[in-house]
């Protein structure tokens, strides 16, 4: 199975931000519909932003004109941006990449990295 390792989660004040990180293959960043997700106990997992292969993307609503998600072929890295953070936000993040387009099953995601925000 395909290999995605999450870095970058911790713990920030209200306000502050924090940078994911989702390193994968060239070819995977290169070819699949790449995003991020929060997984919240009992509630299940959520996208967060996705981002397609040609670096069109799209936002969960909640996190638009806060996150940005990127990639970076050459680093074979996907980034989450995260600014603005709020209480609400305090969850584990993973990246994964879709089958096919960006919608349906997931082929692949990572173990997640977690990320807490405190009055």
């Amino acid at each position: 199975e395909v290999q995605l390792m999450e870095s970058g989660g911790g713990s920030v004040q209200v306000g502050g931000s924090l940078r994911l990180s989702c390193s994968a293959s060239e070819y995977i960043i290169r070819t699949y519909c790449m995003a991020w997700f929060r997984h919240t106990p009992g509630r299940g997992n959520v996208r967060v932003a996705r981002i397609d292969p040609f670096g069109v993307s799209s936002y969960l609503d909640s996190v638009k004109g806060r996150f940005i998600i990127s990639k970076d072929n050459a680093k074979n890295t996907v980034y989450l941006q995260m600014n603005r953070l709020q209480p609400d936000d305090t969850d584990l993040y993973f990246c994964a990449y879709y089958a096919k387009e960006c919608s349906g099953e997931l082929r692949s995601r990572g173990e997640g990295t977690q990320v807490t925000v405190s009055l």
